[in-house]
């Protein structure tokens, strides 16, 4: 099976609505992709056929199999959205303070003190997007 050159799922009216109904339906357009996979699947495509029109790489379809043997069609909703951390956060309330006492004229000041107060240096766009996050006000938006 998995590790083949061809996967084998069997393919039952039961697996193949809902599949149908997910891949337009479901508001995840990565599980939208892998019902289309599935689907095609069930038509007999050769993988390599599948993975040009799905726009992925054969790897990620067999991954995309793999899955629905694990745990079928819930296995594939399955989405876990990693969202790296800016080492700024442990620093947000101690910099919002600052810069409500001492708002900056403009990102570069921003970025100065940023890098002052907490060693962290950051780029004028990474600045600017954490000072929009955190309602932080600047006075122009570059020097």
């Amino acid at each position: 099976m998995i590790g083949d050159m061809t996967t084998r799922i069997a393919f039952t009216p039961e697996i193949i609505d809902p599949l149908n109904y997910e891949r337009y339906h479901h508001p995840v357009p990565l599980v939208q992709r892998r019902m289309e996979t599935l689907g095609l699947k069930s038509h007999n495509l050769p993988h390599g056929l599948i993975a040009k029109l799905v726009g992925v790489s054969e790897n990620t379809i067999r991954e995309y199999f793999q899955l629905f043997i694990e745990g079928g069609i819930e296995k594939l909703k399955e989405v876990d959205f990693y969202r790296h951390e800016s080492a700024l956060v442990e620093h947000t309330t101690s910099l919002e303070a600052y810069f409500r006492d001492h708002p900056p004229a403009t990102i570069k000041d921003a970025q100065s003190k940023i890098e002052t107060l907490t060693g962290i240096k950051r780029s004028e766009t990474q600045v600017t997007e954490f000072l929009k996050k955190n309602s932080i006000s600047v006075a122009a938006r570059s020097e």
